[in-house]
């Protein structure tokens, strides 16, 4: 249940700052399957997973868990 609420906020927030799941996952530096299986609520994000897609987000960590 974790993962889908990490999943739903990090689609939520790449859709709003206008990143496609190809270019997000690029700058990322995983792949797509990865940043699919980590929004569907699939796979667990790490602790890193999270601070680099907050920075590159422009957000802060907090906003992502609230």
């Amino acid at each position: 249940m974790e993962a889908e609420k990490w999943g739903r906020r990090i689609r939520a927030f790449r859709k709003l700052k206008g990143f496609t799941q190809e270019g997000f996952a690029k700058i990322l530096g995983v792949s797509v399957s990865v940043l699919g299986e980590v929004e569907r609520g699939n796979r667990m994000p790490t602790e890193q997973f999270l601070h680099d897609c907050a920075k590159q987000l422009n957000i802060s960590l907090e906003e992502l868990t609230i």
